[in-house]
């Protein structure tokens, strides 16, 4: 099989075709960008972690399905990963996943050595996540932080340090990933109870619906925190309060522990990321 026949099986293992996970990733990343830089940032500064976000969770994802490859087999939403089914070889995706990441490594070198610094720990928290499920009990929270480290590489490309603002950012979305990782845990549930694989949904047991709305609140209450710190105004807290709305909604899909329903669920957490963007970019729009 030439490259060209096996491109399409490397943007199945990169996930490129469910940007989902992309979209996760960046919206946190832009919540940075935005507050970091008082308003629209640089241009050259957004291009570099629009695609930087890319390239990282594309890598991150090949990581992914080398670490579970002996799993996912066994799992119905997994069972059919060019991993699982030997449709790409190991070393095929290490070399991915390492020439993805240079890529991403390599984008960053104009901008400040904080953020090269910070790169590190991005990059070890982006490879070992796969693995905390086999012993942390809430392998969610590791996600959120590995999902949210581009909040602290923003802060540093733009300010040259990380605010306290850019801290509590990254709690709130531990709190959020927790809070959407769970909704995405609990339609793996029966098959990870099998294969003993650890999630949150697992650990919350019968209270997971109570888990998943109360983390939804911390991470709300965690940004709004970082809103009155960072001085904005009626716009943020507005498109706040739609995101606590859309989580509302959310408790009405998962509350029946459903499959489709919860799956339905996390994919609709663009829409809470990308109302919380927009009611920060609208209030340093209208505001300055």
């Amino acid at each position: 099989m030439t490259l060209t026949q096996r491109f399409p099986l490397y943007l199945r293992l990169m996930r490129l075709d469910k940007p989902i996970g992309i979209l996760l990733l960046l919206w946190p990343t832009l919540w940075a960008l935005w507050v970091a830089a008082g308003g629209f940032p640089p241009v050259h500064v957004l291009a570099i972690f629009l695609v930087g976000t890319v390239l990282m969770r594309s890598a991150g994802c090949v990581i992914n399905d080398y670490a579970d490859r002996d799993f996912d087999g066994h799992v119905e939403r997994t069972r059919n990963r060019p991993l699982a089914i030997g449709a790409v070889g190991t070393g095929e995706a290490l070399g991915l996943a390492a020439g993805l990441s240079l890529l991403a490594f390599v984008l960053i070198l104009p901008l400040p050595a904080l953020v090269l610094w910070l790169s590190l720990p991005a990059l070890f928290l982006a490879v070992s996540y796969p693995y905390t499920k086999r012993f942390f009990a809430i392998p969610q929270a590791y996600l959120g932080v590995a999902f949210g480290f581009g909040i602290p590489m923003g802060f540093a490309a733009l300010q040259g340090t990380v605010p306290a603002e850019g801290w509590l950012m990254l709690a709130a979305n531990v709190f959020w990933a927790v809070a959407y990782d769970t909704e995405y845990a609990m339609v793996d549930r029966p098959d990870d109870l099998k294969i003993g694989i650890r999630t949150s949904a697992i650990t919350f047991g019968r209270f997971d619906v109570l888990a998943v709305m109360l983390c939804y609140g911390a991470a709300f209450a965690l940004l709004a925190a970082v809103g009155l710190m960072a001085g904005r105004g009626l716009p943020f807290f507005a498109g706040l309060a739609v995101a606590a709305g859309i989580a509302a909604y959310h408790y009405t899909l998962i509350r029946g522990r459903e499959r489709a329903p919860c799956f339905k669920a996390f994919l609709h957490n663009n829409w809470v990321g990308a109302a919380i963007f927009a009611g920060l970019a609208a209030d340093y729009l209208l505001r300055g």
